[in-house]
């Protein structure tokens, strides 16, 4: 298998790893630096990992198409599990922010 039809595998693993660590480096910076707090971090960390995640997404798609094409049909499960990891973390950091924002208009 030639290294361009494993480039969008690798590109959908590489968004979805990315989409599973916005949210966790978005509350890293609200740590460590001083004029940033844990909601501003949380209002641009999730919906960065949910543009990651549908990259990872399209990009799995991509890799899936190409690889039903090939001669090489095995493996390739990964990408597709990294790009709905990505999903997952996005959908909980909204359905996270969701209720917070419920609770905050509840009071």
């Amino acid at each position: 298998m030639s290294s361009s039809r494993r480039g969008a595998g690798r590109a959908a693993i590489f968004f979805g790893l990315l989409a599973v660590l916005a949210i966790p480096v978005g509350v890293a910076v609200s740590q460590y630096v001083k004029g940033v707090k844990l909601l501003q971090s949380l209002y641009i960390a999730v919906p960065v990992a949910a543009g990651l995640a549908l990259i990872a997404l399209a990009a799995a798609r991509h890799a899936r198409f190409v690889r039903a094409r090939s001669v090489y049909g095995e493996g390739g499960r990964w990408p597709t599990r990294f790009a709905w990891a990505g999903v997952y973390a996005a959908a909980t950091g909204g359905i996270a922010l969701a209720v917070y924002g419920g609770l905050r208009a509840a009071q």
